[in-house]
């Protein structure tokens, strides 16, 4: 039998059958399960009995070919009732390791297993939740910025990553704004809460006319204004999250920037994503940054 340690999840779970049984005790237990066959993709068993459960895993016998049903070698009580915190949320997706760890802390109950009954009443565990912590710096306003809903999407429906948890760093364009005072300021694009107390022209938009405005902006909208107009803007203050972070440090770190066209780039525990980036490139960027993806070839 595989070992048994943090985060731990039954992958799929399917592979969790829940019985109710007269007793508890381990070895009582482990005599009920060894003396029945059970369903050949059953590796867990939830034992309850009343308001109790006890997690058991199994290593299953040899059947003779295609059986639906197989016979029980051994059975290990990996946590008894005085280990196991039960937890019914129908909201709960019992596939998804960072959903079972939420549900876990929600409870605000201290076990080292928690069995979690979920959405369609389907049953799955997680030993010891332990959520890897990704920072993700992005810049606001809008509110919530794209790259965290997109982040948080992927946590909801990606079965193969451990549980994350996302602590959000935002860069706040207004803040900024407010740090450089000017008479007019250029945003590369425009977007929902930008009052800075002073007019304010959008890049995209692609104004007739350069003016001595503080541009709040990286450095492809210096180059894009370069373009336009034929010289560099009057002041600029650049907001880029890889230059607001400067070097990678140890954190698990996901960032995006405008000078990326596609793919992602990984530099040390920091993972890069392009402006515009596609779900399936943060859904990579996230598996890299909790040890689940391959290494981005140099």
């Amino acid at each position: 039998m595989n070992e048994i340690g943090p985060n731990a999840i039954a992958r799929p779970y399917r592979g969790v059958s829940v019985q109710d049984v007269d007793s508890l005790e381990p070895r009582a237990l482990r005599e009920h399960l060894l003396a029945r066959p059970v369903y050949r993709r059953t590796a867990f068993v939830i034992a309850a009995r009343g308001d109790d459960r006890a997690l058991v895993q199994l290593e299953r016998g040899e059947g003779g070919g295609d059986e639906i049903l197989v016979p029980v070698r051994d059975a290990r009580v990996l946590a008894g009732p005085d280990e196991v915190a039960f937890i019914r949320d129908p909201a709960v997706d019992t596939g998804n390791a960072t959903a079972l760890a939420r549900a876990a802390a929600a409870s605000g109950r201290h076990a080292r297993v928690y069995v979690v009954e979920g959405r369609f009443q389907h049953v799955n565990f997680i030993v010891e939740p332990t959520p890897r912590r990704v920072r993700v710096l992005e810049v606001v306003p809008p509110h919530p910025p794209k790259l965290l809903e997109m982040a948080q999407s992927v946590l909801d429906f990606d079965e193969d990553l451990p549980p994350v948890e996302l602590a959000f760093q935002p860069i706040d364009l207004l803040e900024l704004a407010a740090g450089h005072p000017a008479g007019h300021y250029l945003f590369p694009c425009r977007c929902a809460g930008i009052d800075v107390g002073a007019p304010v022209d959008f890049l995209d938009h692609g104004p007739p006319q350069a003016a001595d405005w503080t541009l709040l902006g990286c450095e492809r909208s210096r180059q894009i204004h370069v373009a336009l107009y034929g010289r560099e803007p009057h002041a600029r203050v650049d907001f880029c999250p890889l230059v607001r972070d400067g070097a990678p440090g140890a954190d698990p770190t996901l960032v995006k920037c405008c000078l990326r066209e596609r793919g992602i780039e990984q530099e040390g525990a920091r993972v890069t994503v392009p402006w515009g980036a596609t779900l399936e490139e943060v859904r990579q960027a996230l598996r890299l940054l909790a040890g689940v993806g391959a290494p981005v070839p140099a």
